[in-house]
C-alpha cells in the first residue's frame, strides 16, 4: 500500500476545508485546516528527526509548537491550531486557518 506524501496529504485536508468552508459548515472548515496543519507539522517533526509524538493531529502540533527552533510567528501560528472554540462555537481570535495552514507549510517545510 502507498503511502500518500505529506504534500498529498496536505491538500486533501485543504481542499475538503475549502469545500466545508463554501458549503458553509465553518466547524469543518477548521478542523479539517487542523488536520493539514497538523499533516506539516508531522512533517516538520519527521524530517528533524524528532518522530511523531502521537497519532493525531493536535499532538504533532503540540510538539511543534514547543520546538525552540521555530520562529515565534511559527510559534504563534501553530498556537492558533490548538485554539479551543467558544459557547458560539467561534474561535477566540479572528484568524484564517486555511490561509494559516498554508503560510505554515512554507515556513516550516519550504
Amino acid at each position: 500500500m502507498d503511502i500518500p506524501n505529506w504534500r498529498e496529504s496536505f491538500e486533501r485536508e485543504i481542499e475538503m476545508a475549502e469545500a466545508a468552508r463554501a458549503a458553509g459548515n465553518q466547524g469543518m472548515a477548521r478542523v479539517c485546516a487542523r488536520r493539514a496543519a497538523g499533516v506539516v507539522a508531522g512533517e516538520y517533526l519527521r524530517i528533524h528527526g524528532l518522530g511523531l509524538p502521537g497519532p493525531s493531529a493536535y499532538d504533532c502540533l503540540v510538539a511543534a509548537s514547543q520546538r525552540p527552533e521555530i520562529s515565534s510567528q511559527a510559534r504563534q501560528c501553530l498556537q492558533h491550531f490548538l485554539l479551543r472554540v467558544n459557547a458560539d462555537h467561534e474561535l477566540p481570535v479572528q484568524v484564517d486557518l486555511i490561509e494559516e495552514a498554508r503560510w505554515l507549510a512554507g515556513e516550516l517545510l519550504g
